[in-house]
């Protein structure tokens, strides 16, 4: 069976898509830890980060850096974090946080944008990519 990010990928499944290149799809995590809280994925399905072969592991990394760099520009923050944990999808992803305080990077830490912020977010960061 398709992982939840599997069926974003085919579209079956709505997502705040912010960027995404032949390999990789990035998009607003729907339980943010802080405002512009993205999940960057590769779109073959691997469930595990250190199973995908080391070109597939760094070409996600630099797709995470440059949707970092793009989160950057738009969400007001210290710097972006960069975590990976994978243990509520088996679907390997990268979790890109804006920072200002080390609880923001707890998973504890909710924040609920609204459906409108969510989009403002998606546009912005989308653009900013794509510089």
């Amino acid at each position: 069976m398709p992982s939840l990010f599997s069926r974003i990928i085919a579209r079956e499944l709505p997502a705040y898509i912010v960027a995404e290149d032949e390999q990789h799809i990035a998009f607003l995590d729907i339980n943010p830890n802080a405002l512009g809280h993205t999940l960057c994925v590769p779109k073959k399905e691997v469930d595990k980060l250190f199973d995908l072969s080391a070109t597939a592991y760094q070409d996600l990394m630099m797709f995470s850096r440059s949707v970092a760099a793009a989160l950057k520009q738009v969400v007001s923050c210290k710097r972006i974090g960069l975590t990976v944990i994978g243990l509520e999808v088996p679907h390997v992803h990268v979790h890109l946080i804006p920072l200002n305080a080390m609880e923001d990077a707890t998973f504890k830490k909710k924040v609920t944008p609204s459906k409108e912020e969510m989009q403002n977010l998606t546009q912005q960061i989308s653009a900013a990519f794509k510089q």
